[in-house]
């Protein structure tokens, strides 16, 4: 039922989003081919619905643009009869204020000479600002830009690697500050200008947050590198994941709420390890509920900051904080299966020591996640429609997400190959020493073992997944948003199966950690709950009822 329930929902998501998407198409109208942008959709804001009809009015202006009254007429009366048109961004993004005041104070003298009026329609007072959050606009690139010093040539295989080797000079894509590109300068034809091209969004920012971007550049709200095809089969990939593994965990919590006498330590941690998943996948499950611009957007754009409540705070805590604790009660369940393995200690001695488990398994993650966003690391992913740390600046990643989930590993593995060696020692005196019901207790110690290596591949086969996916994406975000800003020479594009692969395993671990359950013992419990009986009692009650009698 989970599952239809995530189908379902991620159905009507992306219907509501295939719906509300504009239609794009290529610029057909002779006097707005060749300018800065080349898509458009329509009806546009004068209310025509074909090219054709837009066409035949804006052409009554060519004698205007032809004796050049002013050098932003063309560009201003394209943005409005032919609007520009990016998938990845659906509101309307006209020109900026300054480009019709610019295009009016041109070529308004000139018509009234010749008794005509500037438009009413197409008053410069309607139109936004350049610089305003709420509104955002298009303002025309430079036409004439200053030339730069040459640079000296770089070798082919560099390929925009260094900052100084990438158009736009020496702060160009690397560092964020980029225009166009001199005449002459080494590597023009290989890198092109890191400029504000579609799809990315004209927008003044904090280059601290996505510095690899033009600056008056910003990320638009559903991303810049996939197609929406791609987004809308990410939706339900995202849905149909997190759905199973809501309800794997939800049938290991209550499996142990029914009969918790068979969860004792050392696979208690399961129980609390199989909540932190539930959590993680009622995170991206909210998504769903609350919408991805909702989540993720921070109006058009891509959401870089979480400022007091809000639904992206709340997934981002439900993802985060959930998914850190849930690494560390991997840790923690190794940890006593090393105790109960190598020092052979008993299941109330590893149990007396649970207070400090929990501590550590909840103070810490809990001060990271206090860290995060103190310090304004939160931002959106535009894939996956949630908030997490590391989406548009890559050093967050490796600080606050890749740097602990590597430690984190490599002590839960140290604990678990300590604790086979053990088993494997005690196995093996087992069956030196012979004896009455030496081979029933060599058997029972091979199943434990089984269960243990089963689970522990399980989790350790995903986690290593989503490490190595997390590394590819730290190590080559810079050189994707160059791509977008610079153009396809200048830098690579992500691989779409790889951010699947990603989710897919973020979530795979839920949906396994009901393996340790999938025993007789469990459908007994959940037999006698149907029928209405209550569990036995623990075997020191039933000892002491027996002495009774």
């Amino acid at each position: 039922m989970w599952v239809l329930a995530a189908l379902a929902l991620a159905a009507a998501v992306v219907a509501r989003a295939l719906a509300g998407q504009p239609r794009c198409e290529e610029i057909t109208i002779p006097m707005c081919r060749g300018i800065a942008y080349n898509m458009t959709s329509f009806p546009n804001a004068l209310d025509h619905d074909t090219q054709d009809e837009a066409g035949l009015e804006v052409h009554q202006y060519w004698p205007l643009v032809e004796i050049k009254c002013s050098a932003d007429l063309k560009f201003f009366l394209c943005s409005v009869y032919t609007p520009i048109c990016i998938e990845e961004y659906e509101e309307p993004l006209p020109a900026c204020r300054s480009v019709c005041e610019r295009a009016r104070a041109g070529c308004a003298p000139l018509m009234q000479k010749y008794g005509f009026q500037w438009p009413e329609r197409m008053a410069c007072e309607r139109l936004p600002r350049f610089g305003d959050p709420s509104r955002l606009c298009m303002e025309e690139p430079d036409r004439e830009p200053e030339p730069e010093p040459p640079r000296p040539p770089r070798r082919p295989h560099q390929r925009c690697k260094d900052p100084k080797n990438c158009e736009g000079g020496a702060a160009g894509a690397g560092a964020g500050a980029g225009a166009g590109a001199g005449p002459g300068g080494a590597g023009a034809a290989e890198c092109g200008d890191c400029t504000c091209r579609p799809p990315l969004v004209p927008q003044p920012r904090d280059n601290r947050t996505a510095p690899h971007l033009p600056p008056a550049c910003a990320l638009p709200c559903r991303g810049a590198f996939f197609t929406r095809e791609e987004k809308d089969f990410a939706a339900v990939w995202v849905a149909l994941w997190s759905g199973l593994c809501a309800a794997s965990t939800l049938m290991t919590l209550t499996t142990f709420l029914i009969d918790s006498q068979r969860f004792k330590y050392p696979e208690r941690p399961i129980v609390c390890l199989s909540a932190c998943y539930f959590m993680v996948a009622l995170g991206y499950m909210a998504r769903l509920a609350l919408g991805h611009d909702e989540v993720a957007c921070d109006g058009p754009l891509l959401r870089t900051s979480a400022d007091g409540p809000s639904a992206c705070t709340l997934v981002f805590i439900l993802v985060y904080f959930f998914g850190m604790a849930s690494s560390i009660w991997w840790v923690v369940l190794s940890f006593a299966w090393f105790l109960a393995a190598g020092l052979k200690w008993g299941n109330e001695a590893i149990a007396g020591h649970a207070q400090y488990y929990h501590l550590a398994a909840w103070l810490v993650p809990a001060a990271k996640t206090v860290a995060v966003l103190l310090a304004g690391a939160v931002d959106g992913d535009p894939v996956a429609g949630v908030c997490y740390v590391g989406n548009a600046n890559p050093d967050n990643l490796k600080r606050y997400v890749l740097a602990p989930l590597v430690v984190y590993f490599a002590l839960g593995a140290t604990f678990l190959l300590a604790g086979f060696v053990s088993l494997f020692r005690i196995r093996s005196v087992i069956k030196r020493q012979g004896g009455v019901g030496a081979g029933s207790k060599a058997d029972k110690l091979e199943k434990l073992m089984i269960r243990i290596g089963v689970f522990s591949v399980l989790y350790a086969v995903p986690a290593g997944v989503v490490i190595g996916c997390l590394a590819y994406e730290a190590g080559g975000r810079e050189e994707w948003l160059r791509r977008v800003a610079c153009g396809p020479d200048c830098g690579g594009r992500p691989l779409y199966s790889a951010l699947m692969l990603k989710y897919f395993m973020t979530l795979a671990v839920g949906i396994t950690s009901g393996v340790w359950i999938w025993s007789g013992k469990t459908l007994d419990s959940w037999r006698r709950v149907w029928r209405g009986a209550q569990p036995p009692p623990p075997p020191a009650q039933r000892a002491l009822v027996k002495g009774a009698v």
